[in-house]
């Protein structure tokens, strides 16, 4: 299988970025946001309008000669440079030789915002301990933004996959442009008295001068002095309003205030259908394994019984009484064999056996005579023959 590293894929996107003549010099204009100068000299920021963001560097050797302000969040700025990617991250982001400031409505904008920040923050509106805690599980969820845009679709759609038992309540406001700001809050004072869990305050990304209306002080009065608790959900990630100061809670886009104010139920409720399926799982091998010892408890038990052990030593003893008749038969035949033939050897050397087919042993006085001149007429002599003795006198 073919294949390449990932450093080869970013070296290559390099290449390609970087051949193209439009992005290796070419000038934009848009907001300063998330700027950070580093300890080495450089300046890491965004670059961003109503329709995104992107990341920016200027090294520390282009600053003496490309940069002669500070760089700050607010500003709008004409940034001369290329685009090119940074091959460890795999991302792209523009590289800044030059920068400009633009001296229009923004820069005014951004010194108001800096004085009304700094007002609410002396009178104690953007203090912690004023700040109410969010609802774990809210029935009903108070949102206002405008009525269409993709902020209340998110919201929407995220509630839905969240918990579809949240009830979603719209005040429809105006967010940007003359009189926005009056309706926000208008929106805040009717939401915040029909007893709500929590309310949702926010619309999505756009420009400092988009945004403003949730930078004004009207709004940032009615978020103070709502009973409700309030996230603020405004703008992209890298937005700082007023209003996200002054909030009990604050979110770095609509959809995040979403996933802020209603918990994910749904996700409980899959993990618990999960745990059931587990459970079942688990108590079904468990009453498998008891099931199993309690067979093997009940077989050895059976197997310990009196009554079987009494059973296994009757077999026994009736295996024992067979072996014993058998080996008694065995050797009762036997001694009987070997007594015949003791019998037969023993006849075979009694010396009646001799005196079969006519033969005598003949006493005289008690002595066997073995020759006739032993005898003489008249003496009373013994003879003695298989089957008896016959006394006779010598003639």
């Amino acid at each position: 299988m073919k294949y390449y590293t990932v450093g080869q894929i970013n070296t290559y996107i390099k290449n390609l970025i970087g051949n193209d003549y439009l992005l290796k010099s070419l000038t934009i204009k848009g907001e300063v946001s998330n700027c950070k100068y580093h300890s080495m000299g450089h300046i890491y920021f965004s670059i961003k309008d109503e329709t995104g963001s992107m990341p920016c560097v200027m090294f520390k050797g282009n600053i003496p000669t490309g940069l002669n302000f500070r760089l700050e969040d607010g500003q709008s700025v004409y940034m001369q440079g290329g685009i090119s990617v940074y091959e460890r991250d795999g991302r792209y982001q523009f590289y800044a030789r030059k920068i400009i400031q633009d001296e229009d409505t923004k820069g005014k904008l951004f010194a108001e915002y800096e004085k009304l920040k700094q007002k609410l923050y002396d009178e104690g509106l953007f203090d912690f301990e004023v700040k109410k805690a969010i609802p774990a599980f809210p029935k009903k969820v108070g949102i206002v933004t405008a009525r269409t845009g993709a902020a209340i679709q998110d919201i929407m759609n995220i509630a839905r996959r969240r918990n579809p038992y949240v009830q979603l309540v719209l005040y429809p406001a105006k967010v940007q442009g003359e009189g926005s700001a009056e309706t926000i809050a208008r929106g805040i004072e009717v939401l915040d008295s029909m007893n709500l869990d929590t309310i949702i305050v926010g619309r999505g990304g756009g420009s400092i001068e988009d945004l403003w209306a949730f930078n004004e002080e009207i709004v940032a009065r009615a978020i103070y002095a709502a009973k409700t608790p309030i996230i603020s959900g405004t703008g992209h990630e890298v937005d700082n309003t007023i209003a996200d100061y002054v909030a009990d809670l604050r979110a770095p886009t609509p959809s995040a205030a979403a996933e802020l104010a209603i918990p994910d139920v749904m996700s409980t409720i899959n993990q618990v259908r999960n745990y059931r399926v587990q459970l079942d799982r688990g108590i079904k091998a468990r009453l498998g394994e008891v099931k199993m010892m309690l067979t093997n408890s009940k077989l050895k038990l059976e197997s310990l019984s009196p009554e079987k052990k009494l059973n296994d030593h009757q077999q026994y003893l009736s295996q024992l009484t067979d072996r014993l008749h058998f080996t008694m038969n065995q050797k009762y035949e036997s001694y009987a064999r070997r007594l015949e033939v003791s019998i037969a050897r023993l006849d075979g050397l009694s010396p009646t056996a001799k005196l079969r087919g006519g033969f005598g042993y003949i006493e005289s006085r008690g002595e066997p005579v073995t020759s006739a001149t032993q005898v003489q007429s008249g003496d009373s002599i013994a003879v003695t023959v298989h089957d008896g003795t016959i006394e006779a006198v010598v003639s």
